[in-house]
């Protein structure tokens, strides 16, 4: 029994879930419009401002599909409502980062500054760096999948360095470094 996929899925006031032929889930809220496509063999009710997903028979593609629809509808709604952020930390001397227009431009140690352009509905947000000369990036959206696929897609431009921890890394990220020769020796 797949505990996730039966729970329900409270609706938040200023949300508006749809069913359409062919189960597709449209929700609109303040913050956009998200639309996703469910499989055919599950069920999809709007009862007493709550989405329920049901699914037909405990046959094990069944039960796998119940949960991912039930946490796929979840995030639209709370994407739509709320939005998602991703936070990322530049660390290293001398390493910036700006946003010009709508796009993210990264001085990371390369020879040139690397842009990332954000896909539709992704905003970036600088912060001051602080003390520990670690600056703050905020990758903000309404796609949960986006916002999190943006974030790693800037990460791999500089991956932390294991020997000093430089480079781009998720918030809370720890990084365990490694001696180098002369510590080992």
């Amino acid at each position: 029994m797949s505990r996730i996929g039966e729970k329900p899925i409270p609706i938040p006031s200023g949300v508006t879930v749809e069913v359409e032929p062919g189960n597709r889930v449209r929700v609109k809220g303040p913050k956009g419009e998200l639309s996703e496509q469910v499989s055919p063999d599950l069920s999809v009710a709007i009862e007493e401002g709550q989405v329920l997903v049901a699914r037909p028979s405990q046959q094990a593609r069944h039960r796998s599909q119940h949960g991912l629809a039930r946490t796929l509808i979840s995030n639209m709604v709370v994407g739509v409502s709320q939005g998602f952020e991703k936070g990322l930390e530049i660390h290293g001397v001398g390493y910036r980062a700006t946003v010009e227009g709508s796009d993210l431009v990264l001085n990371i140690g390369y020879s040139h500054p690397v842009r990332v352009s954000p896909p539709p509905g992704i905003q970036f947000e600088v912060g001051q760096e602080d003390r520990s000369r670690i600056i703050q990036v905020k990758v903000r959206g309404i796609d949960r999948q986006k916002v999190g696929q943006v974030a790693a897609d800037i990460r791999r431009v500089r991956k932390p360095d294991p020997y000093k921890g430089k480079g781009i890394r998720y918030q809370g990220e720890y990084i365990k470094l490694k001696q180098g020769k002369r510590a080992a020796s």
